[in-house]
């Protein structure tokens, strides 16, 4: 092999390693990417779309937590969600919002959980999940 070949080859190597070392730091690890917009810790275990809007529920270590987000964000329309463990308070955030509705967390511990969404004149309620 001669030296411009393997100069070639140094180059190549060298810029793959610094493109995949900017990745590493630029994108956001999972549960940044889970957290950021929603303020909802741990993972995403349910995924509710309805005809205006998705409810998504998350789940971490007994607490669930759940939003709403509109089809269509940027204009100020009503918005609820709510979460209720079996034969505990239910915990609901409701109101004119742009982009989502919550976050509501409850502890459900090992209890089923009761989840409801609505954006405008669509909605969503899921009976007893995550028993």
């Amino acid at each position: 092999m001669d030296m411009g070949a393997i100069g070639r080859r140094l180059v190549v190597g060298l810029a793959l390693l610094t493109a995949s070392g900017v990745l590493a730091v630029a994108a956001p690890t999972e549960a940044q990417a889970q957290t950021a917009p929603t303020g909802c810790a741990g993972r995403k275990v349910r995924t509710y779309p309805f005809s205006t809007g998705t409810l998504y529920v998350y789940k971490k270590r007994g607490h669930v937590c759940a939003i709403v987000k509109p089809k269509s964000s940027g204009r100020a329309q009503w918005m609820m969600v709510s979460v209720q463990a079996y034969r505990a308070n239910r915990v609901e955030d409701e109101g004119k919002y742009t982009s989502w509705a919550g976050p509501v967390t409850v502890h459900a511990g090992q209890r089923c959980v009761w989840v409801k969404g609505k954006v405008g004149s669509g909605s969503v309620s899921k009976g007893w999940i995550l028993c």
